[in-house]
């Protein structure tokens, strides 16, 4: 319930319009949503559109935490906390939502049917284990924003406290 309590309009906000930004981001390069820039050289597989419409909704979430800091505000220590695990399961979303021959850097390691053969069969596993990843870091990052960090905030729960020196 405490962390219900940290979740402002702004985070609401923040979540919808990043939700339809990853959407995008991730959609129109990788031709699941079918457009004139880019071509899919395979066919878009159902595993394709549930990595797509469940990482979206998470990346959303995960940069509304970023942009809506909570009670703790920009001054927090811990604020960009998880922005690698949330970058890897950016990445690891496209890899497992992309067209595998239209990858042209795994083409160039593995080749056309490296890549259909290989990478393809791999890409469910990149996809689950992405979205894994950005479920818990989500649940991390609301967990350290309802928290707080004591060494990191005063007796008033607001200020930061002063770093000791190295």
């Amino acid at each position: 319930m405490r962390i219900w309590a940290t979740l402002d309009r702004r985070f609401w906000i923040a979540t919808v319009v990043g939700t339809l930004l990853a959407l995008l981001v991730l959609g129109v390069p990788t031709a699941v949503i079918p457009n004139p820039f880019f071509v899919r050289m395979t066919p878009t597989e159902p595993v394709n559109l549930l990595v797509w419409l469940l990482s979206a909704p998470l990346m959303g979430a995960l940069l509304a935490t970023y942009v809506s800091r909570g009670r703790l505000g920009r001054d927090d220590l811990h604020a960009d906390a998880g922005s690698v695990r949330t970058s890897v399961g950016g990445v690891a979303a496209y890899l497992a939502i992309g067209c595998p021959i239209c990858n042209k850097v795994i083409v160039a390691v593995l080749g056309v049917s490296g890549a259909l053969d290989i990478f393809a069969p791999l890409q469910p596993i990149i996809g689950t284990a992405s979205v894994v990843l950005l479920a818990a870091t989500l649940l991390w990052r609301l967990r350290l924003r309802a928290r707080g960090c004591s060494r990191c905030v005063t007796e008033s729960g607001l200020a930061p406290t002063a770093l000791p020196a190295p």
